[in-house]
């Protein structure tokens, strides 16, 4: 079931509930959906997420080493896939709005 993250600053984003589950953990907040960061929390919340996305690269590194499949499709990092969700939070942070998400 998709997740749809939203704020005043920016689009809707719709991610996949596993994607968004793990980015809304990583921020931080425990998972509950629907659930929102409040403005002042952003800041806390957006460096949460960037020194999770930065050990994941090792999380992914694991992932790929257990397939033997030799034309396996590349996997799309959580860093990649986390992109709009961080552009929405520093719009957020810059115009003092708060992020929700609703399934």
């Amino acid at each position: 079931m998709p997740i749809t993250f939203k704020s005043r600053n920016a689009p809707n984003i719709v991610m996949l509930e596993g994607v968004a589950l793990e980015l809304i953990r990583l921020l931080g907040h425990s998972g509950t959906v629907p659930g929102a960061l409040a403005a002042e929390d952003l800041p806390r919340a957006l460096a949460n997420l960037r020194a999770g996305l930065a050990a994941a690269p090792a999380l992914n590194a694991d992932r790929e080493s257990e397939s033997d499949d030799e034309e396996r499709t590349p996997e799309v990092s959580s860093a990649h896939r986390a992109l709009p969700l961080i552009a929405m939070l520093e719009g957020a942070i810059a115009e003092g709005n708060h992020v929700l998400w609703e399934r």
